[in-house]
């Protein structure tokens, strides 16, 4: 599994479904940082929005365009 920065292995999985999700899908990075946003809302994802965690999305995902939205 990869690490997203997450502080559990539940919470890297659901980050890694939310990649393979944008991907499948063609999400731009707005769009996966609202998914993130969404995610963090749930108490046991509260991190999703971490730098850490954003930085290995966006990293994760290839994007290339600006990363602060």
């Amino acid at each position: 599994m990869t690490y997203f920065a997450m502080f559990t292995d539940a919470g890297n999985s659901a980050v890694a479904s939310l990649v393979t999700d944008a991907k499948r899908l063609g999400l731009d990075w707005p769009a996966v940082h609202f998914a993130l946003q969404v995610l963090s809302r749930r108490p046991e994802y509260a991190e999703a929005t971490d730098t850490a965690v954003r930085e290995r999305v966006y990293d994760a995902c290839g994007f290339e365009t600006n990363f602060y939205v």
